[in-house]
């Protein structure tokens, strides 16, 4: 368990780089009319597969993390948000709402015509996937949960 969280944790960084990169790709393409050539094309798939590969990764975890697990024995009746809440609820939710997001930006991008849509429509997509991911994250500074950067155990 412990190798597949450290994994995790370190893809963490890949999806983000990926994705800021796919971004910065499509604002560019996007602002100065470039064509969509076969490497951005690359980029919106592997973007997309880095992204599919965190979750399989994330969901091995979550089915068998403690944390999750202390689910069943009731949210904190403190009202606050809890460690079991925000993992086992809020970032496995959100996390699934950001993959749904950037596969069908995909999807929708692949299949434009248009050079300007493609880039349009994954600019748009990706970066509010962006959004969700950033927070969905365990920070070590988030209110919610914390994590270090990259988790060595």
């Amino acid at each position: 368990m412990n190798i597949l969280l450290f994994f995790h944790s370190l893809m963490r960084w890949l999806v983000l780089a990926s994705l800021l990169y796919a971004i910065y790709r499509a604002y560019h393409g996007y602002t100065q009319k470039l064509p969509f050539t076969k490497a951005d094309n690359k980029i919106r798939h592997w973007t997309a597969t880095i992204a599919h590969v965190q979750l399989l990764v994330g969901i091995i975890i979550y089915t068998q993390s403690a944390t999750v697990k202390m689910l069943t024995n009731g949210p904190s009746n403190n009202g606050n948000v809890t460690e079991p809440v925000f993992f086992g609820i809020i970032h496995i939710a959100l996390m699934l709402i950001a993959i749904v997001i950037i596969t069908i930006g995909s999807a929708v991008a692949k299949r434009k015509t248009l050079a300007y849509d493609k880039f349009r429509t994954q600019l748009i997509y990706f970066s509010i996937a962006l959004a969700v991911i950033f927070v969905a994250i365990p920070w070590p500074f988030s209110p919610l949960a914390q994590r270090p950067f990259i988790r060595l155990s």
